[in-house]
């Protein structure tokens, strides 16, 4: 050991100067052997010369180091935190103790690889490191076993985010949470603190980066298996599963080393939201295989198919008129659906829900999850069809309308639907009719049903008629007054000359209101003496003016009328009049008017025809 109270080195130079020589140690450790001085040796044995000699000798027995360089050491001492390390230098070197992977158990004369960081620092100690060896060796034995494809161990020291830092003695890497196993992982936790077997996936080497997976071992454990099952699966084929997976489209199970999908539809006969109402992870279950695809090795399974299908017993449990119970599974516009037994659903179409109300929304009826009662109306086991109704389980209340409400007697009921056809009257809850649009008014034509009345309205009708089986009431409201075409006959004889209000202008005439409201039909022809094309235009609702009736028919209710016929016998003054009011622009003189009314074979061709015929053409083509 170096002595530090002790001086350095001289000799005596020719000028007779002390003169320090450079690089020439203070004192030798010969190991074992006491310490020598070098300038006993100058002084009184050896001449200069012969000193340099015998130390160039010296030193020739020390190995040649190199900085950065691992070598071979042997613990020749230990004090305290520190072991020196003998490595064939020319002096020792300190490690701590703590660099060593088992302090515990080093003693000396343990030979140890050590890591060269410097020859000599600031001190002229010689830097070593057993850590920085141990991390150079197990970076080699990592990419070697990267190289070779070879496995490697490893300790899960941690847990972070996506997965786990390992221990590959020394070097940490990442284990993805995707490459712990094949099956998914419940718990992580578990693994932390445990050594397990690892391939290298991938190395980074400019950031010191590896990548690693045990679920690789896994799969090359199972891969002959793997090759024997796809190798026998087949269509029909019943095979024990474990299940890894649950989505909402269904269950993803493992059939040793091949995974399958059970649908969610083939869970079960019966309607479900969620496959977890069926199974539960990790739960073993047996399958059917439905299809296999050999080109993707995609297997399709099913759960169902192991029991018989509930349509094929379905004649020996229920039968029509049963009386069955059921909760509510599903709702359309059309209906409910009620599923009785898994598998098993009937539709309750909303005509099938009430007697006497108008059901335009099941929800009116029924809720989804209810469980309601029903009556089997009809079942049809090869469409898989089954009809159910609610009404039926309460007699028929229809059947006793004809007593309540005897034909011919009158009511007041309230507008609650208007129709293009008609109105619907409710005479009492539940109970509605349908007064046609032809049976609101005597004398006036219904254009559009709202101008006459309104939903709301408090309206007088007859019954008109019941039809029990289709469940229909026939209405009338201008049958609640006596028919007034008897006495309009004497009122509107031809001939008769008339004050006429425009109500509408349609494409071969126009409709006039007049006295004692009632309607009549002026055709374009009797408008003028020429024709007028947008007469229209010309003849606004609300106008006044005369004509003459030309035909009164009581079994149509017909009165047409005509403005040529009447001023066939006035003067041009009027006939001036008439032409300037309606902005006529051709006009037109008494003689031309008198000739125009001696034409009768072609007035009469023209004015024969129904006004409802007129009216109907006019709507069908503005639709």
């Amino acid at each position: 050991m170096i002595e530090q109270n002790d001086a350095p080195i001289t000799t005596q130079s020719p000028a007779g100067e002390n003169k320090k020589y450079e690089n020439e140690p203070n004192e030798i450790n010969l190991k074992d052997k006491p310490v020598i001085r070098t300038k006993d040796f100058v002084a009184k044995d050896y001449s200069e010369d012969e000193f340099r000699k015998y130390i160039e000798l010296y030193e020739k027995t020390f190995n040649v180091i190199k900085e950065n360089e691992i070598v071979k050491g042997k613990v020749v001492a230990i004090s305290g935190n520190d072991v020196l390390i003998d490595i064939g230098f020319k002096s020792d070197g300190r490690v701590s103790i703590d660099e060593f992977p088992d302090p515990d158990n080093i003693k000396i004369g343990d030979e140890v690889e050590i890591f060269v960081e410097k020859i000599e620092d600031k001190e002229g100690q010689l830097v070593l490191s057993r850590k920085r060896a141990d991390i150079i060796r197990n970076w080699e034995r990592i990419i070697k076993a990267k190289q070779n494809d070879e496995i490697i161990q490893g300790r899960c020291v941690r847990r972070i985010k996506g997965g786990f830092v390992c221990d590959l003695g020394g070097v940490n890497a990442f284990l993805p949470g995707s490459q712990i196993d094949t099956k998914p992982i419940r718990d992580y936790d578990v693994f932390v603190g445990k050594t397990l077997d690892f391939k290298i996936l991938k190395i980074n080497h400019p950031n010191e980066n590896i990548i690693i997976s045990h679920k690789v071992l896994i799969e090359e454990s199972m891969a002959d298996q793997r090759e024997k099952l796809l190798s026998t699966i087949e269509k029909g084929q019943i095979l024990k599963a474990t299940v890894k997976a649950i989505t909402d489209f269904g269950v993803f199970v493992d059939l040793g080393g091949v995974d399958g999908l059970i649908h969610i539809t083939d869970l079960s006969w019966g309607r479900i939201s969620h496959p977890s109402e069926i199974v539960q992870l990790d739960q073993e279950i047996e399958v059917i295989v439905l299809e296999y695809d050999d080109e993707k090795k995609r297997v399709t399974l099913g759960l169902k198919q192991l029991t018989p299908h509930p349509w094929d017993s379905i004649e020996e449990k229920l039968k029509v008129g049963d009386k069955v119970s059921g909760k509510v599974v599903s709702i359309t516009d059309y209906g409910a659906f009620i599923e009785i037994d898994k598998g098993i659903e009937g539709l309750i179409h909303v005509s099938e829900m009430s007697w006497t109300q108008h059901i335009t929304n099941p929800n009116q009826i029924v809720a989804m999850g209810e469980r309601i009662d029903a009556i089997v109306l009809s079942l049809d086991k090869n469409e898989k069809k089954l009809s159910l109704g609610i009404k039926q389980l309460t007699p028929n209340p229809w059947q006793s309308l004809l007593e309540k409400f005897p034909i011919g007697s009158k009511h007041q009921g309230k507008v609650c639907n208007i129709t293009n056809f008609g109105v619907f009257v409710e005479l009492e809850e539940g109970v509605d009719g349908l007064v046609h649009i032809s049976d609101l008014s005597w004398t006036k034509k219904i254009f559009n049903v709202e101008d006459f009345v309104k939903i709301g309205d408090m309206l007088d009708v007859i019954i008109l008629g019941i039809d029990i089986d289709n469940h229909r009431i026939a209405l009338g409201h201008k049958q609640i007054n006596e028919n007034p075409w008897d006495s309009l006959e004497q009122q509107y004889k031809v001939g008769t000359e008339v004050n006429c209000k425009i109500i509408k202008s349609l494409e071969k005439g126009i409709i006039v209101e007049l006295p004692n409201v009632v309607d009549g039909f002026i055709p374009a022809s009797q408008l003028s003496v020429y024709q007028i094309k947008n007469f229209g235009d010309l003849f606004q609702a609300g106008a006044t003016l005369n004509a003459e009736v030309i035909e009164f028919d009581k079994d149509s209710k017909k009165i047409v009328l005509s403005v040529i016929e009447y001023l066939k016998d006035k003067d041009q003054k009027e006939i001036d009049e008439y032409i300037a009011k309606f902005k006529i622009s051709k006009k037109f003189s008494l003689t031309d008017v008198i000739d125009r009314t001696r034409t009768t074979p072609e007035l009469k061709e023209e004015v024969d025809f129904k006004i409802d015929d007129v009216i109907k053409e006019t709507g069908e083509k503005s639709q």
